[in-house]
């Protein structure tokens, strides 16, 4: 059986040993730290999305007497959630900061994330950061070090090699 299917361990839960920590344990080598980094240069980048869409509305609010305004109130979310998206679930399967921090977003089992995958687990990790910031700390004790929102959306944060 080849190292990318999914085999049974003796008590009978399958597992991808792609992923598995014993066997792959440079995948998953400071992970959370990688992953900290890549957040910050993410956010920034999500900020200056912001600012710029922004700027569009406001200035298509003053052409539209004030009716764009209400756009923004929509767009905000829509900028994080398409970013994720569009990246995550993308070609290289990982965000900009994700890529300088070489870290890739995988399928728990092997697979691609689709960008639809992407905006849930950006929905996921805002809801978890906003709502109840604890469940962050879950990979301290998880062995593939992946968050409550990994585990929610079924992917895994590996090193890019």
């Amino acid at each position: 059986m080849s190292d990318t299917q999914t085999t049974t361990r003796e008590q009978g839960t399958p597992f991808n040993p792609a992923f598995d920590v014993v066997s792959h344990p440079d995948l998953f080598e400071g992970i959370l730290r990688r992953r900290i980094v890549a957040f910050v240069i993410d956010a920034i980048i999500i900020t200056i999305l912001w600012v710029i869409v922004g700027v569009v509305v406001f200035v298509l609010g003053i052409l539209t007497l004030g009716l764009a305004w209400l756009l923004y109130g929509a767009l905000f979310p829509i900028v994080g959630l398409g970013y994720n998206a569009l990246t995550v679930g993308g070609a290289n399967q990982a965000t900009i900061g994700m890529r300088t921090m070489g870290v890739k977003i995988k399928m728990w089992h092997g697979g691609t994330v689709s960008p639809l995958i992407g905006a849930f687990h950006a929905l996921l990790f805002w809801l978890s950061l906003t709502i109840f910031f604890p469940i962050l700390l879950w990979p301290l004790i998880d062995r593939q070090k992946r968050c409550l929102h990994d585990i929610f959306a079924g992917v895994v944060a590996v090193r890019n090699s």
